[in-house]
This record gives structure tokens, sequence and C-alpha cells, in this order.
């Protein structure tokens, strides 16, 4: 039925939005954390932080209206797009907007990628630390983002562009095809954390097993930590 439609439809821009916002969120947060090191902590108050979740699923919740507000081709059938019943033109809207945010995701991580370089080199003076040391940190740090942003990339960036060239006559399974990797980048990235943070690891092991392995604690923690 048309409404069942509108409601999938709906579902998945909203899942959508949610992942391109969280993603985000956390980009402009781990941004923050190292640029207004000194005073994050203090501007970032528990008040700040729920406002802004809220905010966002509020956000992820009316772009998950659109279909239901005039954003759908159930009229005119020749005007649908691979998201049906998403319009052509507002589909090409979505597309343009998550390679527009992609694009800034890579602006703030490439700053990120400066600072925390930068920390690490004041750090290794500091401490005097070996240049391995430094360079093995540093390495580590960098090798982390640059898997989750080629995660987000590999899994959505396809999906856009496709929604940008194909219409509803393409054959659906081109669409399903490249959806559902996009769909379950939002259960790889926990993967990629617990795979790479240690703190992650450790909340893991004591839930499990109720301990954590001695290799953790006589680890010394690095800004690639982070």
């Amino acid at each position: 039925s048309e409404a069942a439609e509108l409601a999938a439809a709906g579902l998945l821009l909203a899942a959508f939005s949610a992942s391109v916002c969280s993603l985000l969120a956390i980009t402009v947060d781990r941004y923050l954390s190292l640029y207004n090191a000194l005073t994050y902590h203090s501007e970032r108050t528990l008040g700040f932080t729920c406002a802004m979740v809220l905010l966002m699923w509020l956000l992820c919740l009316g772009v998950g209206l659109l279909p239901l507000l005039g954003w759908n081709c159930l009229r005119d059938q020749s005007s649908c797009s691979i998201l049906r019943p998403v319009t052509k033109d507002n589909a090409a809207v979505l597309a343009v907007t998550f390679l527009l945010l992609f694009a800034l995701m890579m602006q703030l991580y490439l700053q990120i990628c400066k600072i925390a370089f930068r920390h690490a080199q004041q750090i290794a003076v500091q401490h005097q630390f070996i240049a391995t040391a430094q360079a093995t940190s540093t390495r580590k740090g960098l090798s982390t983002l640059s898997l989750i942003l080629g995660t987000f990339a590999l899994c959505w960036i396809p999906f856009a562009i496709y929604s940008l060239v194909a219409d509803s006559s393409y054959p659906a399974v081109y669409t399903y095809s490249l959806a559902l990797p996009a769909t379950c980048n939002s259960l790889i990235n926990p993967i990629i954390y617990a795979f790479r943070n240690p703190d992650i690891q450790k909340s893991l092991w004591l839930a499990c097993c109720g301990c954590i392995p001695s290799t953790f604690s006589s680890r010394p923690r690095t800004s690639s930590d982070v």
C-alpha cells in the first residue's frame, strides 16, 4: 500500500540521516576536543551534550517524515528515483548533501591529524621519547582515522553516486546490492573501534570474561588511543 511504501522510505531516510549525522557529530566532537583541549571538558557539559543529541535525532526524524510531507512520486511514477517513492530531484538533493558532508568530514579529519601529529611531537620532546616510538604512535592514529573514513566512503559513496545517475527503470537488484553495505556501515564502525581502541577492548573483556588481560595493564597509553 502507499502508506507502507511511504513509511519504508521514511525509515530508510531516517536511518541514512542518523548514520551521517552521528559520524559528523563524532568528527566535530573529536576536532573540538583536540582544538580546545584545555577548555573542552568545562564547555561540553552533560546538558549541552544531551541537547545536541536530542537536536540531532529530531533532525533525523524530520528527514524521515519528508516522504509523508510531499517528497514522493506517488502521483507521477515517471519522476521516481531508485529510492521509491522519493523523487529523482529529491534523491539528488540528498546525495549531493551527503557528498558535501563527507567532504566536510574529510577536512575535519585532516585537521585532526595535523593537531594530533603536533601534540605527539610536543609530548615526544617533553618526555624525550625516541623518534621511532613517536612515529609508530602517529602512524597508528592516522591508520585508525583512515580505516574509519575509508569504510564509510566504501559503504556510502557508491550508493550516493548511483542515486544521482540511476532512476526507477534500473534493476532493483543494483539498488539492493549498493544499499546493503550502506545500511551495514553503522554495524562495522563499532567493530573497528573495538579492534583499535584499548579502552573499548578492556570494556569488552570485562563484560564477557570479568577480567582484563595483563597485557592491557602494562601497556602505556599513547596519543593514537584517543
